[in-house]
C-alpha cells in the first residue's frame, strides 16, 4: 500500500474526537497510536491491545506523522456532520 493510500485510512471530523486526527471508523487517535511506538511497542502488541485495528491502520498512522514531520500540510478531509 502506498503513502497516499495509506493517508486515506486517517480522518478528521470535528465532532468527534474534538477533531483530532484518528483511524478512520475508530475513536483511535493517531497521537496514541505514535505514542505507543514511541514507547516502544511493536505493532504486534497495539493489534492485540486494539484487535478492531490491521497493520495498515498502524502504518497510517506513521505515514500520517511522517508527513507531520516534513512541515507539510497533510491533506485529510474532513468528515461532515451526520
Amino acid at each position: 500500500m502506498n503513502r497516499q493510500e495509506l493517508l486515506q485510512r486517517i480522518s478528521v471530523n470535528p465532532n468527534i474526537c474534538f477533531g483530532k486526527p484518528c483511524i478512520k471508523g475508530h475513536r483511535i487517535w493517531v497521537s496514541l497510536i505514535l505514542d505507543f511506538m514511541a514507547s516502544g511497542m511493536t505493532t504486534s502488541e497495539i493489534l492485540e491491545e486494539y484487535p478492531q485495528l490491521t497493520t495498515d491502520d498502524v502504518l497510517a498512522c506513521l505515514a500520517y506523522g511522517a508527513e507531520m514531520a516534513r512541515e507539510r500540510f497533510v491533506d485529510v478531509p474532513i468528515e461532515s456532520a451526520a
